[in-house]
C-alpha cells in the first residue's frame, strides 16, 4: 500500500498534467504499473481519509499552551508504529514550526492507517510531506519539509 502512495505522490506531485480524479482510470493505471487491486483500494481509501481530515476542524480540541512546549503522549499502538526516532523527528518538526498540533495529529492518523509491518523514519518523512501537500496554507512548511527530505546534512547538526 505504501508503495502505491509513493508511486502516486512521485508521479503526480510535480506533474504539469491534471491529476486524474476518475477512480477507475487511476485504478487501471495502477494495475498496469503492477499493483494489486486490494492494495490499490487501501491506498485510495488512505488518500480519501486524508482529504476528509482537512474538512474537519480539530483545532478546538487542542489545549492552548500559551507558548509553552507541550509533549504528546502516544498510545501503545502508536509507539509500536512510531519508534523513538520517528517520535523525536515529529517533535523536532513541531519545534521548527513545520508541523503544528493539528498537522501532527493528521500525520499520526495517516501513519496508523498504513498497512505495513516495517515503518521507518524515511517513510514518516514522506507521510509528513503528503499531509503538508494536502493542507491549504502549509506551502512554506511543505517547502521546508521538502528541504529536510532531500538535502543531506553535511556533518553534525549541532
Amino acid at each position: 500500500m505504501f508503495d502505491i502512495l509513493m508511486y502516486l505522490f512521485e508521479n503526480f506531485i510535480h506533474s504539469e498534467t491534471e491529476i486524474r480524479v476518475d477512480q477507475d482510470e487511476l485504478t487501471d493505471e495502477l494495475v498496469r504499473a503492477g499493483f494489486h487491486h486490494d492494495e490499490i483500494y487501501k491506498a485510495l481509501s488512505w488518500l480519501e481519509k486524508l482529504a476528509a481530515l482537512q474538512e474537519t476542524d480539530i483545532n478546538p480540541y487542542f489545549v492552548k499552551s500559551g507558548g509553552a512546549l507541550v509533549n504528546r503522549i502516544y498510545t501503545q499502538e502508536e509507539e509500536m508504529r512510531l519508534d523513538v526516532q520517528c517520535r523525536g523527528f515529529l517533535m523536532f518538526l513541531e519545534q521548527i514550526n513545520v508541523l503544528d498540533s493539528a498537522t501532527r495529529e493528521m500525520v499520526v492518523d495517516r501513519v496508523m492507517e498504513i498497512d505495513s509491518k516495517e515503518f521507518c523514519l524515511e517513510d514518516l518523512k514522506w507521510v509528513v510531506l503528503m499531509v503538508l501537500f494536502n493542507v491549504p496554507g502549509k506551502e512554506n512548511a511543505y517547502a521546508q519539509m521538502e528541504d529536510l527530505l532531500f538535502d543531506e546534512p553535511e556533518g553534525p547538526l549541532h
